[in-house]
């Protein structure tokens, strides 16, 4: 009998197309029987998967700049405990353990994408404060705003735009839990290829093992240096002193697994971003002006360009034309959703003057926390979020508490449309763009109501933590949204339990990156955290009365326009141009092997096959590269230090990393070719 049942587990055929006049979709597990959903294996799981996937997410993100999203992972791991335990219709509880252990990587990006600024701009300015209680409250509330903003669009989204969003990401997990969830061949890629199934997640697994073993050696001990640069060549060099010319790859497993589920077609327009300032802009800033210190908004500059090494060019001119793409392409997206946010706001509004009868003969699987509550936790939670602006940010100046108010709820819900299309329809969240936006608006705005120097700075990525925090919750949640919506799960039991996920990732977060802190100091170097630093960059003259690079900021946004009208995807062009070459290339080899294993073959449906296949191993990379970096960031901070610092200055230790990264990258094609 539950042979049956598992064989009659699958997606409709109508899941992702659009439905014909008066056709309807029928989610996997009926809107007219309950089933299993929230329970204390599913919570217990969730708020787990939570805690170690927001520890990883947080390590990756300070160290190479970059927050994988944890859906896929967890999905798979939810699938194989689950098929492990042996547990009846488990399908509901995968995807309450999915939506709760995935506000891991969406609170770590709001989180480590502006608080670690505080640490950065601290160094040099030692009277500010960094307190884990600020990071805590900023990220909690800012993950809170996003879910209550959210919900009112749920029903655009994931139902009233049914096939015409590709919703890639949701896509992958909902075939991972059906898969899981139906087992025999349709879990092959999830269970252990012998008779009868076996261990569950096995390429997960594995390839955690992998890139585990590979990140924690280099982390750890230093067998070979993390980043490959032509400078171990004397013509690469002589390149980059004369010609400023320079190429740099970071050979990390976790980057090269996160190139692979990015894809070639949005790897290869970040690495053109990229590839445009370090191998146009910077060398034709140092033809331009050899001899000339440009330090109009950076004071410290004292070297003239000509003189400067590409990557201090970088760093000083380079990255903010970047800025201004991502600020621009915010805007952008803001202009293409404003009807979006009308109707939604519309659909709410109508729906909260209906009755309680009415909301109560929905569907199960159409029914959302009441938009009554959902006004008022939005109004009780702004007004925490002053309280805690005008108490404990702000030193008690009303005026400025009250302008930040509303600056933060203006934009947050403004934003959180733009978030949410965007991850409908590439899969990738823009929150650092519209971010850094938020930091110039709200420097420039509390500047001119009379808050400056240090504790503006500190008033100004606060508010842009919360901000950053909720648009990244918010554009998480539509893929949990739409996960649950195929499936058939509670839209009340999904928006409940978010919370819950986002107070405990908040936490983890917080603590993580103040045991980095200890062990690594974020104005070391050690630490990439570069759109941190790219706040910090923004902040810093803004606060101090020093003009900003206001004519780089519009080169920046007269590309994205450009772009824009060339139908390129401007965000993801913007996002390379400010992120360090050596991280942005690394997507492009992961996104080439995923092309090249997925159409190797004439049959259409083993190239399906192999990209399935490569997709839980790239997870894997992942999800074991950066737990076991944790794990090295613990050694150190318990002052077991046996990295091999005198080898790594050797030029050969690069050699020795092209090395490992080929036989890595020969491993995760043939594992791949094996589907």
């Amino acid at each position: 009998m539950e042979n049956e049942i598992k064989d009659n587990i699958k997606l409709p055929e109508n899941a992702f197309t659009e439905l014909k006049e008066g056709e309807e979709y029928q989610p996997v597990m009926s809107p007219d029987k309950a089933y299993p959903e929230v329970n204390g294996w599913s919570v217990t799981w969730g708020v787990l998967m939570a805690i170690l996937f927001s520890a990883a997410a947080a390590y990756l993100g300070l160290r190479v700049g970059q927050v994988f999203e944890a859906a896929i992972p967890i999905a798979i791991i939810a699938v194989g405990v689950s098929t492990a335990a042996k547990r009846r219709n488990p399908l509901g509880e995968n995807v309450i353990i999915q939506s709760i252990g995935a506000c891991s990587g969406a609170v770590v990006a709001g989180a480590i994408f502006t608080l670690p600024a505080l640490y950065i701009l601290k160094d040099k300015y030692p009277e500010m404060s960094a307190s884990f209680i600020n990071i805590l409250l900023s990220s909690l509330l800012g993950g809170i705003l996003g879910i209550l903003f959210l919900i009112p669009f749920r029903k655009y989204f994931v139902k009233d735009m049914h096939g015409k969003y590709p919703f890639p990401e949701a896509t992958a997990t909902t075939q991972v839990l059906v898969s899981g969830a139906k087992g025999g061949k349709q879990a092959k890629p999830l269970l252990l290829a012998r008779p009868g199934g076996g261990l569950p997640c096995r390429p997960l697994l594995l390839a955690g093992l992998v890139g585990g073993l590979y990140d924690f050696i280099v982390a750890t001990f230093g067998w070979w240096n993390e980043n490959f640069t032509t400078r171990v060549f004397g013509w690469g060099e002589m390149l980059a002193d004369k010609a400023k010319l320079v190429f740099k790859v970071n050979t990390g497993a976790a980057l090269l697994g996160l190139g692979y589920i990015v894809g070639l077609k949005y790897a290869f327009i970040i690495c053109l971003g990229s590839l445009a300032v370090w191998w146009l802009i910077v060398p034709a800033m140092a033809l331009m002006f050899p001899d000339t210190v440009l330090n109009q908004w950076d004071p410290s500059i004292s070297t003239a360009v000509g003189a400067m090494a590409p990557e201090d060019i970088f760093n000083a001119y380079g990255k903010y034309i970047g800025i201004g793409g991502i600020a621009m392409a915010g805007i952008i997206g803001i202009i293409k959703s404003w009807g979006i946010i009308k109707q939604a706001v519309g659909l709410a509004a109508k729906e909260m003057k209906g009755n309680k009868t009415a909301a109560e003969k929905l569907p199960r699987t159409q029914r959302d926390i009441p938009f009554k509550i959902i006004a008022i936790g939005s109004i009780a939670t702004i007004i925490i979020t002053f309280i805690f602006f005008w108490a404990g940010v702000m030193e008690g100046n009303l005026l400025f508490a009250v302008v930040g108010i509303l600056l933060v709820a203006v934009i947050a819900f403004l934003f959180t449309t733009v978030a949410a299309n965007a991850i409908a329809i590439v899969g990738s969240n823009p929150v650092s763009g519209m971010t850094l936006m938020t930091l110039i608006l709200a420097s420039v705005v509390m500047v001119a109501v009379g808050l400056k120097g240090t504790g503006g700075m500190v008033a100004a990525l606060i508010m842009g933590g919360v901000v950053c925090t909720a648009l990244s919750v918010a554009g998480s949640f539509i893929t949990d949204l739409k996960i649950g919506y195929w499936l058939g799960s509670t839209p009340r039991k999904q928006e409940t339990w978010k919370f819950l996920g986002t107070l405990v990732s908040a936490a983890t977060v917080g603590g993580v990156m103040i045991l980095l802190d200890k062990t690594y100091g974020f104005a070391s170097g050690q630490l990439a955290a570069p759109q941190a630093n790219a706040m910090a960059a923004v902040i810093d003259p803004l606060m101090n009365g020093i003009d900003a690079p206001w004519v780089l900021y519009a080169i920046g946004a007269v590309i994205a326009i450009v772009l824009t009208w060339l139908k390129v995807p401007a965000l993801a062009f913007a996002l390379g141009m400010f992120i360090p070459i050596q991280l942005n290339i690394p997507l492009l080899i992961g996104g080439a092997i995923n092309w090249y294993v997925t159409t190797r073959s004439k049959n259409e449906e083993v190239n399906r096959e192999r990209g399935e296949k490569g997709t839980l191993i790239a997870s894997g990379f992942i999800a074991g590269g950066a737990l076991m970096g944790v794990v090295s960031a613990l050694l150190r901070f318990a002052e077991v230090d046996v990295l091999n610092t005198e080898w790594l200055a050797n030029p050969l230790s690069e050699i020795c990393s092209l090395v490992a990264y080929a036989l890595l990258i020969v491993y995760l094609i043939k594992s791949t070719k094996k589907a």
